[in-house]
């Protein structure tokens, strides 16, 4: 694979839960989580993405947005 580009598409909904999570993560004692230095460079380079990509990030009513995200993105129960 290399120094090769990978490309990765998120619905607004994934990248809006995603972004959240990885924040989240971000602000946790990782070395808990993240046992491998290597990661923190792809995991602070999407977040980093994800937050300019997401207008909505600082929006007033940012918590609805991402509760709706949340709940169209989860399995529907039976």
């Amino acid at each position: 694979m290399g120094d090769g580009q990978v490309t990765i598409k998120l619905t607004g909904d994934e990248a809006l839960v995603l972004s959240d999570w990885l924040e989240k993560l971000q602000m946790t004692d990782l070395s808990r989580v993240v046992d491998d230095p290597a990661v923190w460079a792809p995991i602070h380079r999407i977040a980093g993405t994800l937050d300019k990509s997401l207008p909505g990030l600082f929006a007033p009513d940012y918590d609805q947005r991402l509760e709706a995200a949340r709940r169209r993105l989860r399995p529907a129960e039976d």
